[in-house]
């Protein structure tokens, strides 16, 4: 069948699961209420929960809140008797020193947390030095076999800092055959290239920062890899001795002193060819730590289906941010409204939408909160590798993380558009609002593999991840895009995301929401699993 009317049939044959009508919201009358928005999201995002962070009073605020409106719905705990899926993590609280840098014998430098670099230890234990270690540049400190790539071909790291680029060769030369060009690949976070040096025996491994290629300015760097950070008590990584980040200046004196007559050594690290570079210094750091044992929670609530109740549709959004950080211009309060108050406002609208329908779904629908998305997506990593309901029975996750604050959309932007038969689905239901569908314009910040959904992905299961916002209903794309910049360069992971009722437009946020829901609605009623892209990386395990 030629690829446009597989396409069309595709759609006809989604949109008639569990069909809705040509104006769902409409005809149901208002699906999604902005009013519950509002509520949930100034509770959440107040200064009474000090920025949510686990282990903190916040979370426990957060999650009797949760448990109360999910009750309050006449949704049944998703755990047994129980709505908290315990996830056992540890609280690292890294007291880093000083780096210094060795140059030739007797000389050195100082590199201050903060300013150059920031440091800390993925390991849990009290203390952590990394003493005359030597540093090469490792390129990307990429390992992928299907691209043809091996940074670390012929070297080897052990006992040794490696220096790295954050993001893909293809960011760096806009060369669409290598890797996926512009768009940012798994092997572009930060994630990967810390788990690969330590796999590779590296003690120490420091992410060279660059502002358009990790998709964040420095601060963000800042404010969320210093201080406290929690991990899983034992998810079977390779942990770094000492990770960090360095400034773009820091890694420019790197460069000086290893070569002082050499330029380009990004354009190398982009070739095939590229070989790792001593950098004719040494690294000296030692981070010492406050270690905290304890439990954080995922809250799942579940709305059994009638039919296949042994069939899931799984939603997500993360309750957690980053709790009380350095203060900035007096405020030390790090309130996540958008991230991700408001997306746990707008799952907690969808989750009563689902309880106010007088028919219940055919199959099981499930709402998971999870926790420490921003330290790393433990809390749906932790569910997935433990998953209450099994995730050969799970037909797909929707994931929400922010909402569209800034009012009604012309577009519904999917991010990882391409991967999955979900987004046949959503670009039906988009097409029944007035909507077009668009991929993700910012691929090379890698938001695909930035929350709770990826996890998933990772495991097995189709996911969506999407959002309006790109272009504004009225006031066209020139003004959205200047909305998301401020947002990014002025509140992201800073005590300036903040929210008063009435703050914001939520005309979007209702959109987006009914959307979702509808998107859930369909596959809960039909009999469709969506499948896995041909082209994709992931698949049903």
């Amino acid at each position: 069948m030629p690829k446009l009317l597989l396409l069309c049939s595709l759609i006809l044959s989604l949109a008639s699961c569990g069909r809705a009508p040509e104006n769902a919201a409409a005809a149901d009358g208002p699906l999604i209420d902005s009013a519950t928005i509002d509520r949930h999201l100034a509770e959440l995002a107040s200064d009474k929960y000090g920025g949510r962070l686990p282990f903190s009073e916040g979370e426990g605020l957060t999650l009797n809140y949760l448990e109360k409106e999910l009750k309050a719905l006449g949704l049944e705990p998703g755990n047994g008797s129980s709505y908290r899926q315990e996830v056992p993590m540890v609280e690292i609280t890294g007291n880093p020193e000083a780096v210094k840098i060795g140059l030739e014998p007797g000389k050195s430098m100082v590199w201050n947390q903060q300013k150059e670099i920031v440091t800390y230890s993925q390991r849990p234990v009290e203390g952590v030095s990394v003493t005359n270690s030597e540093m090469v540049f490792a390129g990307f400190g990429i390992v992928a076999p299907e691209y043809g790539w091996d940074d670390y071909e012929g070297l080897d790291v052990k006992g040794k800092t490696v220096v790295i680029m954050v993001n893909d060769p293809g960011y760096y030369t806009e060369d669409t055959t290598m890797f996926k060009g512009k768009e940012m690949t798994y092997y572009g976070r930060w994630t990967y290239k810390f788990e690969e040096a330590a796999r590779q025996g590296a003690d120490a491994c420091l992410i060279i920062h660059e502002t358009g290629a990790a998709g964040y300015p420095w601060f963000v760097v800042q404010s969320s890899w210093s201080g406290t950070r929690l991990t899983l008590e034992d998810d079977g990584s390779p942990k770094l001795g000492i990770a960090g980040w360095i400034s773009l200046d820091a890694a420019k004196q790197l460069f000086r002193i290893a070569d002082p007559e050499k330029i380009g050594w990004f354009a190398d690290a982009a070739s095939k060819d590229f070989e790792p570079v001593p950098l004719k210094t040494t690294f000296n750091n030692t981070v010492n730590n406050d270690l905290r044992f304890d439990k954080s929670y995922n809250i799942i609530a579940t709305l059994p289906g009638t039919e296949r109740p042994d069939e899931y549709v799984v939603y997500t959004a993360h309750w957690d941010h980053i709790g009380v950080g350095p203060a900035v211009d007096g405020d030390s309060i790090y309130n996540g409204a958008l991230d991700n108050a408001s997306g746990t406002a707008q799952l907690l609208s969808i989750a009563e939408a689902y309880a106010k329908q007088p028919e219940k779904p055919a199959r099981s629908v499930v709402f998971l909160f999870v926790t420490a998305e921003e330290q790393g997506l433990w809390g749906s990593a932790y569910y997935v590798n433990n998953p209450v309901y099994p995730l050969a029975k799970t037909v797909a996750n929707i994931n929400i993380d922010g909402i569209n604050p800034i009012g009604e959309a012309k577009d519904l932007t999917i991010t990882g558009l391409g991967h999955s038969e979900m987004d046949a689905l959503a670009t039906a239901i988009a097409k029944e609002q007035g909507r077009y569908v668009q991929s993700d314009p910012e691929p090379e910040k890698g938001y695909f593999y930035r929350s709770d959904h990826f996890n998933f992905a990772k495991g097995g299961v189709p996911a969506l991840y999407a959002a309006g916002g790109y272009e504004h209903a009225t006031k066209g794309k020139e003004y959205a895009q200047e909305q998301r910049d401020g947002f990014v360069a002025k509140r992201y992971h800073q005590p300036a995301d903040e929210y008063s009722s009435g703050d914001w437009p939520l005309g979007g946020a209702v959109q987006d929401g009914e959307l979702l829901y509808l998107v859930g609605r369909r596959l809960a009623n039909g009999e469709m699993w969506p499948q896995w892209k041909e082209s994709s990386e992931f698949g049903r395990k």
